[in-house]
């Protein structure tokens, strides 16, 4: 029974195209993983705290020598990452919030990216440790970046791919809706990235089969 985690952090808990998005991947992955089950992690409504330091120096503490405050400090980590090593897929919806992720998708980040537990470091350099979990990102961007100049300043799209491989989780599907804020052209846009949606699927049946 496969589990997808879906993590949303838009600050629009309504209205918001990415949380609209990702609805439809969702629904998509439900009819082919009818006994799956989906876990929840809504960052706008549940906020993480922004890295400490204690939480820092817990992550380069053996665990034989922490003490109480720092299994207290690194709790939160711990939780995190146990539940994102329970699932087999990830569903990130986000939106572009000047060039880049909303802050608490970094704060969420910043706790599960941790050296011996997502990922670790040899002579050869960062290899992650969760290999074998996919990841699916559902962006929107209220202008239009991709094919455009604007496509250097977005910084969204590839640091999500870059830090979910970071760990070593392969980027399986990524699906832009732009334009969310240009006149006339955002149902067509979002018509595109639900049929995106929809090839991605077809092409992950044509591979089981």
């Amino acid at each position: 029974m496969k589990r997808l985690l879906r993590i949303d952090c838009s600050s629009r808990t309504v209205g918001s195209h990415s949380r609209t998005l990702a609805d439809y991947f969702e629904k998509k992955w439900k009819l082919v993983n009818s006994s799956g089950t989906v876990i929840y992690r809504d960052l706008a409504k549940q906020q993480l705290p922004h890295i400490q330091n204690n939480t820092i120096e817990g992550f380069y503490t053996p665990l034989e020598y922490m003490s109480p405050e720092s299994k207290k400090a690194t709790a939160l980590s711990d939780k995190l990452i146990k539940e994102l090593k329970s699932v087999d897929d990830v569903l990130i919806s986000s939106p572009l919030y000047n060039l880049n992720i909303p802050s608490n998708l970094k704060a969420y980040l910043d706790q599960v990216v941790r050296i011996g537990y997502t990922f670790n470091i040899n002579e050869k350099g960062y290899y992650g440790l969760l290999e074998g979990k996919s990841a699916y990102l559902a962006t929107a961007k209220g202008g239009l970046y991709r094919g455009t100049f604007m496509e250097s300043y977005d910084f969204q799209e590839p640091y999500l791919k870059a830090i979910l491989e970071h760990m070593g989780i392969k980027v399986r599907g990524l699906f832009s809706l732009e334009g969310t804020s240009v006149n006339g052209i955002l149902e067509q846009n979002k018509q595109m990235a639900q049929e995106s949606i929809d090839q991605s699927f077809k092409k992950q049946n044509n591979g089981s089969n």
